[in-house]
């Protein structure tokens, strides 16, 4: 068993606060993943009043290892009014930036696209100076859903690798690492205002060299924002932690990532692919988009 080090210690929350999120939450019967897939950051998030909503959930269609989201019950029908619901948790919470992801839905024709598509209207309805980011899943490599969600020009599309091709099988097998690029590659050729982003997932076997690769890849494909975490096992039936990357190598990495050119790089072992992201506001004042962007 590989100990967990000292640098991976989180700090004690402001329960007053996390109450609070929490309250906002189970009044609007809303799922986040900072909850869902029991995320280290939980306590500063919430203590801080924000959150990743996950929509469509909480049941996933794909099995992946890594992950606690449930995919042993079976997928709900979309709910109509939870766009309405996320949109007026926006609104009490007083975000700035909202990160809205969702489990993957393969049994829906369009991966859920629609639902993405309500979510980004609802929200600016009812909070129009809110950022808003998506962190998709693949679609099945529906490009036309993709399309569609571009349309309702949010600011940021995520879409996380989480990890080298060459554990893809035994990490995220119902995923395809080609697939996710080509994800990457298309929103960046379908909309010149969308910052696009990705994550990747350390310590579950991986070179050096290999993570290099990847960050190499995600900039071939336009991807402008990537983040780096240490992997954590929710569970002894998860898959296992096969190192714990010192934070000197994550250093190392952002490093590499911004010689590379991506316009952000968030490396440390408590990163994912939702922390912080409220940073992204203030890329986005340094590095305008030529477009019609409705901020700047």
């Amino acid at each position: 068993m590989v100990v967990k080090p000292e640098w991976l210690r989180v700090k004690a929350p402001q329960w007053e606060r996390v109450g609070s999120v929490k309250e906002i939450l189970r009044d609007l019967s809303l799922n986040t993943v900072c909850e869902e897939a029991s995320c280290p950051n939980i306590g500063e998030c919430f203590s801080h009043g924000t959150a990743t909503f996950l929509i469509m959930g909480p049941a996933c269609t794909r099995a992946c290892p890594y992950c606690d989201i449930d995919f042993e019950k079976k997928p709900q029908p979309l709910d109509p009014t939870e766009p309405t619901r996320l949109a007026e948790a926006v609104r009490r919470m007083h975000l700035n930036h909202v990160v809205i992801t969702s489990v993957n839905r393969d049994d829906l024709p369009d991966g859920g696209a629609m639902q993405f598509i309500n979510c980004i209207a609802a929200v600016r309805a009812a909070s129009p100076q809110t950022t808003i980011e998506v962190l998709i899943p693949d679609l099945c490599g529906n490009w036309k859903a993709l399309s569609l969600i571009l349309q309702a020009k949010p600011e940021v599309l995520n879409h996380n690798t989480e990890t080298i091709p060459r554990l893809y099988r035994r990490v995220r097998p119902q995923g395809e690492y080609g697939r996710s690029l080509e994800l990457l590659r298309q929103a960046r050729q379908l909309s010149a205002s969308v910052y696009t982003k990705s994550g990747i997932m350390v310590g579950l076997g991986e070179t050096e060299v290999e993570v290099q690769q990847v960050m190499q890849d995600l900039r071939s494909v336009g991807c402008d924002i990537l983040t780096i975490g240490q992997y954590l096992q929710p569970s002894q039936k998860h898959l296992g932690v096969q190192t714990f990357v010192t934070p000197k190598q994550f250093d190392a990495w952002r490093e590499l990532g911004e010689s590379l050119g991506f316009l952000q790089v968030v490396s440390s072992p408590l990163t994912r692919s939702s922390y912080h992201a409220e940073q992204v506001r203030e890329l986005m004042q340094q590095y305008p988009r030529n477009s019609t962007n409705r901020l700047f």
